[in-house]
């Protein structure tokens, strides 16, 4: 979630209020409704102390999957592509009854097409901790809310008629997040399900850091290959401070490749995120500043790497945190949304250079490979002798 919890700002009379950044949700009154189904989710700040994160080994389990996800793909009623590059829905499936062979090539559909959806989903959240736990072990967050209930791997999204958003304590650029992404080893294969949901409004959308990739030229592409970034967790622990909150475990920075490389596709994807990253290691700062806000830039505003799904109630969610960015919308206010997060660590990301020494394999440009699949041959630097600019007539 956001890295400030709150902002202040000073209306006519001259007195200084705090303002409700949706990208973080400090506690506060909720909206009384004590006949509440799903009350022992609603958000908890517990002031206990975790020790710091070490690393622990985490294999991905799309490598063991079957390329063509037969077991998978034959248990559904549909499998619908949203858009080329992002974006897959299943119908037909019961999650609680998935095969531990199925759950493999879940998990690299995930990490094939970012994010994919299932509707009507009955399983409860001990049920989506388990299947999370397949993946990897379970992050418990620092900062953000448990469940009343006192689940600590549980992450609680949770709004309702008494947080209404203040858009002057934010910018929707700074929404755009990758969960967690100052952590040695940041999520994978993470799911949120919905489990109330406004008629209209809260859509999530996702981008595509492999698409991101693919879209640049290959200079540009071979430049960011050389980078790391700073993610920090600083802000964000500060805005639970100055809401009176406890941070659970203390706060880090860590360095990660500009660009990575998913373990299971060998494709490479742009990592940086304007909710955490927050500079370029070894480079002028007005360089850094130039390069992280068109990359900021293109994550939330370029529709072709992007895709956007309506909720209803018990909908799910898995994405792959290795590879997209995503963003919730907030224009349902005062309805109430609720939703419940199972997130497991992946591996320390791997930049392309040490992929490639690793494994002696070459770290791939997903789109490139997709054609190469269709049968179609582009070369990369080629130009039409006839080239001319062209826009789009629609």
């Amino acid at each position: 979630m956001a890295p400030v919890a709150t902002a202040t700002s000073v209306p006519t009379n001259g007195t200084p209020q705090k303002l409700f950044n949706p990208f973080y949700s400090p506690p506060g009154d909720d909206d009384g409704n004590n006949s509440y189904k799903y009350a022992e989710f609603r958000p908890a700040y517990p002031d206990v102390s975790w020790k710091p994160l070490g690393e622990v080994e985490v294999v991905d389990r799309g490598l063991f999957a079957d390329p063509s996800k037969a077991s998978l793909f034959g248990a559904a009623a549909k499998v619908t592509h949203l858009t080329p590059v992002i974006g897959t829905e299943i119908l037909g499936v019961d999650l609680r009854q998935l095969s531990d062979k199925q759950k493999d090539e879940l998990a690299l559909l995930v990490a094939e097409r970012g994010v994919v959806f299932f509707r009507d989903q009955e399983l409860d959240i001990h049920e989506q901790l388990d299947l999370a736990r397949h993946f990897g072990p379970l992050h418990k967050h620092a900062t953000t809310p448990i469940t009343r209930s006192g689940l600590e791997e549980v992450h609680v999204v949770y709004n309702d008629a008494s947080r209404r958003p203040d858009p002057s304590a934010f910018n929707k650029i700074e929404l755009w997040h990758s969960d967690v992404s100052y952590e040695l080893q940041p999520p994978s294969t993470t799911s949120l399900k919905v489990i109330t949901c406004p008629e209209v409004g809260g859509d999530t959308l996702w981008s595509s850091g492999y698409a991101l990739y693919s879209s640049l030229s290959p200079g540009m592409q071979t430049y960011l290959e050389g980078l790391t970034a700073l993610h920090s967790a600083v802000a964000q622990a500060d805005g639970n401070r100055a809401a009176g909150l406890a941070v659970r475990r203390t706060e880090i920075e860590t360095i990660h490749p500009v660009v990575r490389v998913h373990p299971a596709t060998g494709w490479k994807s742009v990592y940086v995120n304007p909710g955490f990253t927050r500079r370029i290691i070894g480079v002028p700062k007005p360089e850094s500043d130039v390069i992280l806000t068109f990359l900021f830039r293109q994550i939330s505003e370029n529709p072709d790497h992007q895709v956007r799904f309506k909720w209803q109630t018990n909908s799910i969610a898995f994405w792959d945190n290795r590879i997209v960015t995503h963003s919730a919308t907030f224009d349902f206010w005062p309805a109430v949304r609720h939703a419940l997060r199972a997130t497991p660590h992946g591996e320390k990301p791997t930049s392309v250079e040490d992929y490639e020494s690793r494994t002696g394999r070459e770290a791939k440009d997903r789109q490139l490979e997709v054609w190469k699949q269709q049968g179609i041959k582009v070369e990369q630097n080629a130009k039409s002798k006839s080239a001319k600019a062209r826009g789009y007539n629609d």
